[in-house]
């Protein structure tokens, strides 16, 4: 029941200057990112600034990719909340507007315990027809989905079919591959360790990477996914200064600075996220030119 293999971009949500979603560049991002192969779109996620997006622009934006990707790839929506049932409500609402599958994040600030994540996950995941992958970012969310937790609902609930790996933590990853690599599809939350991650058995990322580099993603998972790890080991390590630059500030301050960079019109984060430094900026735009993004 995997929802995508290989490259799927976390994307941005562009925005006017009157803070605004701005639709145009909106849909001018989804075209870029279909012509150059990326495998899915994960939208409103965190790179899509969800915590300062209300529900109906929320919703609004998870209809708008879903008909401007007009079936073409999967478009999986970031639902999650420190609140079971709002995140109950946010997936049926993704999945009334045709989403093809669920991020969720782990409740963050509530701190929740191994069995709390359970319930919550588990609730959330009935109350939907559509796939759902998990999303451990224990370092935004200060809670860690343990590689128990994760299998037992990889193999109890029927539609948890996934987790986006964000901990950093090789061993980890490791351990989850061990125990629910038959039972979910694991993906690469960081990008610099797309290689690492899918040589354990994890069948793609979920990006930000991509935002600026679609073709270049999907061509470093598809070497992974063909076996052709030399290749693919190569191509991580020549993205790995940009990767450093794109997380510079938190994300998605750096991608938004770099989408405005090759021409779209990505804007401003919302507060209380700022724009990029001056001094950020200048090391982000040798990154972008020495790999060749402008």
């Amino acid at each position: 029941m995997s929802v995508f293999r290989g490259a799927g971009v976390a994307l941005a949500t562009p925005m006017k200057d009157n803070g605004v979603i701005n639709y145009e560049a909106f849909a001018d991002l989804i075209e870029y990112q279909i012509k150059n192969h990326t495998d899915a779109i994960i939208v409103c996620g965190t790179s899509g600034e969800a915590p300062t997006l209300d529900d109906d622009e929320h919703i609004e934006a998870i209809r708008f990719c879903v008909e401007k990707t007009a079936g073409r790839i999967p478009v999986i929506a970031g639902t999650g909340s420190n609140n079971t049932a709002h995140a109950i409500m946010m997936s049926r609402e993704a999945q009334r507007v045709g989403a093809d599958g669920c991020l969720l994040v782990a409740p963050y600030y509530n701190k929740a315990t191994q069995d709390g994540l359970i319930a919550s996950f588990t609730a959330i995941a009935a109350s939907v027809e559509i796939p759902c992958i998990l999303y451990n970012v224990p370092s935004r969310t200060g809670t860690n989905i343990l590689p128990e937790t994760a299998a037992y609902l990889g193999k109890n609930v029927k539609n948890i079919v996934g987790i986006k790996e964000a901990s950093g933590d090789i061993s980890q990853v490791a351990r989850l591959a061990e125990l629910a690599g038959d039972y979910m599809d694991i993906y690469s939350g960081n990008d610099d360790q797309i290689v690492p991650i899918m040589s354990l058995g994890g069948v793609g990322v979920i990006s930000v990477l991509s935002n600026v580099a679609p073709q270049f993603t999907h061509d470093l998972c598809r070497n992974c996914l063909d076996g052709d790890f030399a290749a693919a080991r190569k191509m991580q390590l020549k993205a790995l200064e940009l990767v450093r630059q794109l997380f510079i500030e938190v994300n998605p301050i750096p991608v938004k600075a770099a989408l405005n960079k090759m021409g779209f019109a990505a804007g401003k984060p919302r507060l209380p996220l700022t724009e990029m430094t001056a001094e950020h900026q200048k090391s982000l735009q040798a990154a972008m030119e020495e790999f060749g993004c402008i």
